[in-house]
Formats: structure tokens, C-alpha cells, sequence
């Protein structure tokens, strides 16, 4: 069974470092890489790439709101103008450092409030699929599985990855359970790679209440901004290779060929 491990990465900003980028890139199979709207900048862009392309890493670009201010993480209302410009505009950006490479993007994953927003809103979740196929129907698109992002996406036969959250817990209705809440994150690398290997082979979510939703899981999200995380990130691929599962780059999985 094939698996894929994608990370965040780029995010050099006042509110993140990117110190731990080339760890995470002996660890990952797919990078989203920040474009610059809610962190990163041309040196942190193609300090990844350069890496990911030594690494066999697949790269995707990981479009925000403009707000650098809150990291993107603040809701904005804007038109569907406007969304799609984000979007093409940082795909853009990112392609063009990337061809300088001899590399390409081929994947998108929102990021921060605008993908959170899209998760719960079909119009908006519609709008960034349209968007995405506008650029081109080759690009895979990284979604949350079970959410309006996937919905919207099928319904355009858009080739679509479905994720997990590897140090997050999810509430019965299949929504991560809010930061704001203590259960919110897995710390733990040992619950966590139990937690990631459950849900991948069952194909199922696992609910903080013990419940169980069946979903389609193609990839993992790991996170890794401390010693600490990127621990866990370690131990989570460990166990899905001994486990059996075959990790590979999105672009490179049997599904997207």
C-alpha cells in the first residue's frame, strides 16, 4: 500500500523559523513550499526546492491569504477574483524559482485560515478547485479528507490527495479539534505513530471520543517546528516503512500516473 508524507516548509517568518527545513526533507516525501503572501521569501523558496530536488521530494506550492502580519492564519472575505488571483499568483511565483531548478510544482495544499474557511464552505471550496484546474489538470490537489475541499474537487475530477493530520486529534464530526482546546495536539511520538498508522491502514479516522469515519487517506501531514516535532515526524515514518506501507512522492503514487 502506498503512502505519502507531506510537510509545510518555507515558513521563515517572524512567527516561524525554518531551522529544521532540511531535516524535515531527509524525512518527507512532498513539500509545500510557503509563497512568500503569509511567510517565506526567495531564499527561503529556493533553499527547499534545491533540497527537495537532491532528496526526491516532490514539490507543491502552499498558497495563503496576503496577511504575513498574522501568518495567515486571520479569516478574510474576499471574491472569487480575488481568491483565484491569490492562488494563480503564488503558484506562479513559486513555478518560475522552481524552473530555475529544472524543477516543477505539481501539487497545491492551502494553507492557514483560507484553507480552514474552504473545509467548511462548498462556494469558497469551489472556487479554489476551479482555480487550481484553471492553472492546469495535472496538478494534484492536497486536501483534508472528508471536507468540502475534497467534495468540491471531485466534483471537477480533479486529481485529489486526501490527508491526515498526524499530530492532531478530530472531533466525531471529522473537523480537527480546535487549538484552543488542551486535546487539540498529539505531542507524544508514540501516540502519534500509532495514532497515523491506525487511520492510514483502516482507512478511517480516528475521533478523540473513540469514534471511527471511514475515509480515503492518500497522504500524512507532519509538522516539525521543534526538536520535539520533528521527533515525531522520525518515529511516524519509521513505523509506517516497518509497518509494510510504501512511502512515495504525490506525483510519483500509482493513483496520479
Amino acid at each position: 500500500m502506498e503512502i505519502n508524507i507531506n510537510c509545510d516548509l518555507g515558513e521563515k517568518s517572524k512567527h516561524h523559523s525554518n531551522k529544521y527545513d532540511p531535516d524535515l526533507l531527509n524525512i518527507v516525501n512532498s513539500a509545500n513550499v510557503a509563497c512568500g503572501f503569509h511567510a517565506g521569501d526567495d531564499e527561503s523558496m529556493n533553499q527547499v526546492i534545491e533540497i527537495s530536488k537532491k532528496n526526491g521530494v516532490s514539490i507543491g506550492a502552499h498558497p495563503s491569504f496576503n496577511d504575513p502580519e498574522n501568518f495567515g492564519r486571520k479569516r478574510m472575505n474576499l471574491s472569487f477574483s480575488e481568491i483565484r488571483k491569490l492562488i494563480i499568483d503564488q503558484y506562479a511565483i513559486l513555478q518560475e524559482i522552481a524552473s530555475k531548478h529544472g524543477e516543477n510544482v505539481t501539487h497545491i495544499k492551502p494553507h492557514g485560515a483560507l484553507n480552514n474557511m474552504a473545509c467548511e464552505d462548498i462556494e469558497l471550496a469551489t472556487t479554489l478547485a476551479k482555480s487550481i484546474n484553471e492553472i492546469s489538470k495535472d496538478l494534484i490537489y492536497l486536501v483534508p479528507t472528508g471536507s468540502k475541499m475534497e467534495e468540491a474537487a471531485k466534483k471537477l475530477n480533479m486529481k485529489i490527495a486526501c490527508e491526515i493530520f498526524a499530530d492532531r486529534n478530530y472531533e466525531d464530526d471529522g473537523n480537527l479539534v480546535s487549538r484552543k482546546k488542551q486535546n487539540a495536539l498529539i505531542t507524544d511520538p508514540k501516540e502519534a505513530k500509532i495514532h497515523v498508522l491506525s487511520m492510514v491502514k483502516n482507512q478511517a479516522l480516528n475521533c478523540y471520543s473513540g469514534k471511527k469515519i471511514p475515509c480515503e487517506i492518500d497522504s500524512v501531514c507532519i509538522h516539525g517546528d521543534n526538536e520535539s516535532s520533528l521527533a515525531t515526524a522520525k518515529s511516524i515514518k519509521d513505523n509506517l516503512v516497518d509497518n509494510g506501507l510504501e512511502l512515495k512522492p504525490l506525483n510519483i503514487m500509482k493513483k496520479f500516473i
